[in-house]
């Protein structure tokens, strides 16, 4: 009797173990689609705020991502085994409605995406803004597209450098 009582406890702890896993109503949950593109901000419209300059110093690199490489050697234009400098207006603008990186501030060179400038960059060219009043606005800065030599039989990155003051120290 001792040994189908047992049985009959563990054959019904298994029914509804078996029941609980069926039946058990949270769901795994569903990520959103994946965009078909990756996120690339619009250029800003209008008259930018304000246009700052560095004195022509160039110490402030943007960050880019290698989607941005092809953008940048048209850009670069022919330059030869030699690196290039070619200079641009550059207009800085906060990215708003970037999913990634809330305090994101996107590069545009002639109105094509060029890069981001690294998060602490961000945070002070934001509170920069702030302190001239011209908070969320777009500014410009001059700016050259540089790299693209050869070197060892290989073509180089290119990288933009503006013309603004020193963001991180």
């Amino acid at each position: 009797m001792q040994t189908f009582l047992t049985l009959l406890i563990l054959v019904v702890t298994g029914l509804v173990i078996y029941a609980i896993i069926k039946t058990n109503p949270a769901k795994p949950m569903q990520l959103p689609p994946m965009p078909a593109t990756p996120y690339e901000p619009t250029p800003p419209q209008g008259e930018a705020a304000k246009h700052w300059s560095d004195g022509g110093r160039f110490l402030v690199e943007v960050l880019n991502e290698s989607r941005y490489q092809g953008t940048l050697k048209e850009l670069a234009g022919a330059h030869g085994d030699q690196a290039a400098a070619a200079p641009y207006l550059a207009t800085l603008a906060p990215d708003e409605v970037n999913p990634y990186e809330s305090t994101a501030v996107a590069v545009f060179l002639d109105g094509r995406m060029a890069g981001y400038l690294s998060q602490k960059a961000a945070i002070k060219f934001r509170e920069n803004l702030r302190r001239d009043e011209i908070e969320g606005r777009a500014i410009t800065c001059d700016a050259q597209v540089r790299g693209g030599g050869l070197w060892q039989g290989k073509r180089l990155s290119y990288v933009v450098v503006l013309d603004i003051e020193v963001l991180e120290k």
